[in-house]
């Protein structure tokens, strides 16, 4: 586990990440990443269009299918 301060970028606060969580994520610079919030925390993944394209997509099926879905799951 690392520990990361909160620092002020501008108006806002940010981290800065440590070369072993960029080299393992196969960051470089003005690459997008993106943060997902989950219950019990948050997590930080490469932005990958395709599957940003697919989680899109499903998002807007499941709002319009909601209870297909639900009873099909059952």
């Amino acid at each position: 586990m690392t520990t990361l301060k909160l620092r002020k970028i501008g108006n806002s606060l940010g981290v800065i990440l440590p070369k072993e969580v960029i080299e393992r994520l196969y960051l470089k610079e003005n690459d997008m990443v993106q943060l997902l919030e989950e219950a019990n925390g948050v997590y930080l993944t490469p932005y990958d269009p395709d599957f940003a394209e697919w989680a899109e997509a499903f998002r807007n099926t499941n709002k319009k299918y909601r209870n297909v879905l639900r009873e099909l799951g059952k």
